[in-house]
Parts: C-alpha cells; sequence; structure tokens
C-alpha cells in the first residue's frame, strides 16, 4: 500500500464518504452521498426489516484546480473536529432548551400538557436562528473532495 493512498484512505482527522456529482453550478459542487445506518450495513437486516439508507445531497465548494463533471464518483471528507460542534448545535442544545423549558414551565403552570406543548415551541425559535446563520454555518461545515 503507498503513501499517498494510506493519506487519503484512513485519515484519522476526517470523515469519508463516497459520492456522485449530480450537478455543478459556478460556486458549488453538488454531490449524492448515501448515508446508512448500522443497521443497513447488516448481514441479517431483512430479519429484523430494519433499513435505514437515504440519499443525501450535499454542496462542495468548488475548487479552481479539479474540474469534476457530473456523474464523477469521487469521496467527499469533513474534519473530525466539526462532529462535536455538529452535535452540539443538532441535538445538545435543543434537548437542553427541551427539558429547561419543560422544568420551569411545569414549575409555574403546573398542566403537563401546556408544559409540554411550551417546551415544544421553544425549539421553533431556535431553528429559526439557527437557518438565519445557515450562510456562517456553510462556512463552518465545509465538505472537501478528497
Amino acid at each position: 500500500m503507498s503513501q499517498e493512498y494510506f493519506e487519503t484512505e484512513c485519515d484519522p482527522q476526517s470523515i469519508h464518504h463516497d459520492g456522485i456529482i449530480k450537478n455543478i453550478d459556478e460556486k458549488y459542487y453538488y454531490v449524492s452521498i448515501i448515508v446508512q445506518s448500522a443497521c443497513a450495513s447488516c448481514q441479517v437486516k431483512s430479519v429484523c426489516n430494519i433499513t435505514e439508507i437515504q440519499e443525501e445531497i450535499i454542496e462542495v465548494p468548488k475548487n479552481n484546480e479539479a474540474h469534476y463533471k457530473v456523474g464523477d464518483k469521487i469521496k467527499v471528507l469533513m474534519e473530525k473536529s466539526l462532529g462535536p460542534k455538529a452535535i452540539m448545535l443538532g441535538y445538545f442544545i435543543p434537548f437542553l432548551l427541551l427539558i429547561i423549558t419543560l422544568i420551569i414551565s411545569l414549575a409555574v403552570i403546573n398542566s403537563e400538557g401546556i408544559a409540554g406543548l411550551l417546551s415544544l415551541t421553544v425549539l421553533i425559535p431556535y431553528y429559526l436562528i439557527l437557518y438565519k446563520f445557515k450562510d456562517q454555518l456553510k462556512k463552518t461545515f465545509v465538505f472537501r473532495i478528497s
């Protein structure tokens, strides 16, 4: 195995996905990757009938040096160090908001139904704020073609 193969295929600092370029515009390659759960690659998935395979389209900024065309098979990578940040923004902070709002509203309102609805509705502004800052997040969570 050559050193170059080792560096591009087994880089411990990044996450790799195989993909196919579906579309190209002036700024981005739109790459289709297949996301599958551990169940989807299991030998006995047909027995338990749990399959979670879905296609995701991700935007990869164009590199002036590379010239790809629609249909090319490529490897897309993202730095592993961005994983904890994504988990914080996508799961941990919303979970904390939900639990804190539920506990406070239960103490103040004393109605489980209203407290539950209030704790769910507090997520709406949170995700709207994330949506508002999506361009900044795109600059943070950058995919590259390896």
